[in-house]
């Protein structure tokens, strides 16, 4: 049986995932008034095939006079009810971003923060927003120190958002504002949280200026792609005009994704500093093709554990080439009486999570002596609170030389909700709490634990991930709890 010809409509537009706002557009026109098919092919930039397609499935909804194609005034009701047409001419404004970004914390140099202006933020907003259909669609946002998501969340309250980010201060921030944003933590060099793989609509990402950089970031947006047909990846990314070749070998780390570039925005994104490239950049649209799945895994492979892929700092091109724990980070549990862990390049992040990710009876780990997470009373404690449910702490600070510092970790017997949560960090949290309420409380009912589970997480999205892979103030919250 046939569907109606907006059931038919309605199938061509969800067929074309985020690219649907196309469609949508070529059926306002429709519903607008008498068109050609010709019309409907140069106004909105569209196949031939793909306009053909949209006139097959009205079909019996559609009038023609003089040549030319409508919607029967009759149906357009219902369809600009069914695909919102009305909506489609605005998109709310941005406001506030400029005290967003202004309370944001400060941009890490090590990490290449340079803030982009409020009005940049907004812009990328309203672009995504006019030009995807965002509504019930998943925005993976890789890195976000520019705060994209929160001016997405303002312009497309009825988008998804996610957040991948190593930086807890920002993912800290983030949460802070109730957008409703899933916030992750991940450092891309060891992979993607399972949690967002294959689930996003459309990528955002302002990677690292190296061609190393680029390629990590763009690679784990492709892996968290939902939609390996229509999803695109929105990448800012400059070169001064100075340095062509540079931008060549860039350009040339995302065609060696199979990544073609669909569209160039130039100078679309503004910065305060970055004036080597002239405080701009510009946005890039690429999409996936069917070999990039065939190359994906063996070009980010080759990237796996390299620290070497930021501009400025110690984990710079030009730095000491540095390896990090990708054996403990990047995998499942690592099975040991005992360990000893050179995290010497550990640009800050790394330890807790080495601590939160094994079950090892004794751990030594070698980490720079000014690691944040050592270098006062307060951050020792913070780091005490963290993991020491599962393991037992010695710091001992310049030690074995003036640079350096050794962390003794000594596994505790498990116990408790907190002990149980912290010894099976790669479980999804969902199930992994529920079992340790049930543990705890025998009387439980399966589905009553569940229950409380779901409760003190507090967010249906995230039900299915990983502990170590939450941000840490979410995790502390969880133990306390």
């Amino acid at each position: 049986m046939q569907p109606e010809p907006a059931g038919a409509v309605a199938a061509l537009v969800s067929e074309s995932g985020i690219a649907g706002r196309r469609i949508r557009e070529m059926i306002a026109d429709l519903a607008a008034g008498p068109t050609t098919l010709d019309e409907l092919v140069r106004a909105h930039a569209a196949p031939r095939r793909t306009a053909e397609a949209l006139l097959r499935a009205a079909g019996a909804d559609l009038r023609t006079e003089g040549g030319k194609v409508f919607l029967d005034p009759a149906v357009v009701p219902v369809y600009r009810d069914r695909f919102a047409l009305a909506a489609l001419p605005d998109v709310p404004a941005v406001p506030g971003m400029a005290a967003l970004i202004a309370n944001a914390p400060k941009a890490d140099q090590s990490l290449d923060h340079v803030s982009a202006t409020a009005e940049t933020a907004e812009r990328r907003a309203q672009w995504l927003a006019r030009t995807y259909d965002l509504a019930g669609a998943r925005l993976v946002c890789i890195g976000d120190h520019d705060l994209t998501s929160l001016a997405v969340a303002k312009a497309c309250p009825d988008a998804r958002i996610t957040v991948v980010d190593v930086d807890e201060r920002l993912l800290a921030y983030l949460d802070g504002r109730r957008a409703g944003i899933a916030c992750y933590h991940a450092d891309l060099r060891f992979g993607l949280p399972p949690a967002v793989a294959g689930s996003a609509d459309v990528i955002f990402t302002d990677p690292p200026y190296t061609p190393e950089g680029v390629q990590l970031f763009l690679g784990r947006g492709a892996q968290a792609l939902r939609d390996r047909a229509n999803g695109r990846l929105v990448m800012a990314y400059g070169f001064s005009p100075l340095t062509p070749a540079l931008g060549l070998k860039v350009q040339r780390a995302v065609l060696d994704l199979d990544l073609v570039i669909e569209a160039m925005l130039p100078a679309f994104n503004r910065y305060h500093g970055a004036q080597a490239v002239g405080s701009a950049s510009d946005l890039y649209v690429c999409r996936p093709t069917a070999t990039t799945w065939q190359v994906l895994d063996r070009r980010l492979n080759a990237l796996a554990g390299s620290a070497n892929i930021y501009t400025h700092g110690e984990q710079s091109l030009e730095g000491a080439a540095a390896k990090g724990p990708a054996r403990i980070l990047g995998g499942g549990p690592v099975k040991a009486d005992e360990l000893t862990v050179d995290l010497t390049g550990d640009p800050g992040p790394w330890l807790a999570r080495v601590l939160l990710a094994l079950n090892v009876g004794k751990v030594t780990l070698l980490v720079p002596n000014n690691h944040p997470d050592l270098r006062d009373e307060k951050a020792q404690t913070a780091l005490r609170a963290l993991v020491g449910g599962k393991y037992e702490l010695r710091l001992l600070r310049s030690t074995p030389g003036p640079k350096q510092a050794t962390v003794e970790a000594t596994l505790r017997p498990a116990g408790g909700v907190a002990g149980w949560l912290l010894t099976h960090v790669h479980g999804k949290i969902g199930n992994v709490l529920r079992d340790a309420l049930i543990r705890a409380d025998p009387t439980l009912s399966r589905s009553e634990a569940q229950a409380r589970a779901a409760e003190r997480i507090g967010r249906d999205d995230q039900l299915d991930a990983r502990l170590i892979d939450l941000p840490r103030h979410t995790i502390l919250s969880l133990l306390r709890s």
